[in-house]
Formats: structure tokens, C-alpha cells, sequence
């Protein structure tokens, strides 16, 4: 005889997508976006998990722009609340170039200009990673960041 489960309760996923065209206004646009979204979540816009999310929208939509742009195709910015933690996923139609590993991100050269946003997803998410797009071509880049306690 099995034992009772105990009554579990609902889980809410909360998800948010837009497309966004490919541009430096575009990426732009996707901060503001994230942040006005989580604002309507009930996740303050000075904590800790808006601030980090913000700046990791920011990074992973201008690798987008910058690297994974083709002319005439936009990315896709999705965020989702999930129990504990903030989901960012920006997703481009190129393969390649892939940002490294998380556990192989190479540091910038000390007086470069460019280098430092996979740096700094890195530092601010509790985990990332890079995906195959379903259906092919194209990549998302996937960070989760905690939700930070009052």
C-alpha cells in the first residue's frame, strides 16, 4: 500500500517573448523591455534580480545584434519567471560564433574595449548556457538568475 502524496501546490510560470529587430535600438529596447516585465511581476525594479537581469539582457541582446545578426532577421528575447529564479533566453538565427563555455569564458585582454559581456552574464547569473535552436539554424543563450530575498 502506497502512502498518501501530499497535495502539492500550483506551480506558476510566468513567460514573456518578444521579437525585436536586430538593431542597437532593438537591444535597447529588450532592457527596457525585461525590466518594465518584471516590474509587472512584482519583482522591484532596484533589487538585486531586475538590476542583474537588466544587465544580462543587455549583453546577450547586443552579442545578438553585434554577432549573431542577419540582415532582415530579428532575435527573440523570452523571459520567464519560474519558482526561485528569473529565466532570460535571447535567441538569434546564427550558430556561430557561440559564446565559450561558462566555465571557459577566456578574461579581455587588460586594454581591450570589447570582451567582458560573457564576463559579466557569467558573474551575475547563477547558471548559463548555450542551445541549439529548435527548429535550426541559430542559438539561444540561456541565464538564469536567483530571485533575490527581501
Amino acid at each position: 500500500m502506497t502512502a498518501p502524496s501530499a497535495p502539492q501546490n500550483p506551480v506558476t510560470v510566468r513567460v514573456f517573448t518578444q521579437r525585436l529587430s536586430a538593431t542597437p535600438r532593438g537591444a535597447r529596447l529588450a532592457r527596457y523591455l525585461a525590466l518594465d516585465q518584471l516590474r509587472a511581476w512584482g519583482v522591484p525594479y532596484d533589487s538585486d534580480t531586475a538590476q542583474a537581469t537588466a544587465v544580462i539582457v543587455a549583453e546577450l541582446a547586443a552579442n545578438a545584434v553585434t554577432h549573431g545578426r542577419v540582415p532582415g532577421r530579428d532575435f527573440e528575447l523570452r523571459l520567464s519567471l519560474v519558482p526561485g529564479s528569473v529565466r532570460v533566453e535571447v535567441t538569434d538565427i546564427r550558430t556561430e560564433p557561440r559564446p565559450q563555455a561558462p566555465v571557459a569564458v577566456p578574461p579581455p585582454q587588460p586594454l581591450a574595449e570589447t570582451g567582458r559581456g560573457m564576463l559579466l552574464v557569467d558573474a551575475l547569473a547563477a547558471r548559463w548556457e548555450v542551445l541549439d535552436r529548435e527548429p535550426p539554424p541559430g542559438k539561444i543563450v540561456r541565464a538564469e538568475i536567483d530571485l533575490s530575498r527581501p
